[in-house]
């Protein structure tokens, strides 16, 4: 199943919510249909990663979208091919 990485800037509203924080992330894996790999609270730019699997690009989107209603932060997120994926994607080079 494909792999996707969110990288994830609060926004103010995101950081007045943070003693929720636990109940967004559990309310964002109810009402998205992918599956949560992980979550990370991170240093330097970016303040939290997330990593999520989706069936296709299609309900990635839609799981973004979803997240993004609740406005609590700004996300760029890369699709991610595993060691095999990508070597399978380099043999037909």
């Amino acid at each position: 199943m494909p792999h996707y990485i969110t990288l994830m800037r609060w926004t103010s509203q995101g950081i007045a919510g943070l003693p929720a924080w636990r109940e967004r992330v559990e309310e964002g894996e109810r009402i998205t249909g992918g599956k949560l790999v992980g979550v990370y609270a991170t240093l330097g730019r970016y303040d939290v990663v997330e990593i999520f699997e989706a069936p296709d690009d299609g309900l990635a989107v839609e799981i973004l979208m979803k997240l993004q209603r609740f406005g609590a932060e700004h996300t760029e997120t890369l699709r991610a091919f595993t060691r095999d994926e990508a070597e399978e994607i380099i043999r037909r080079l």
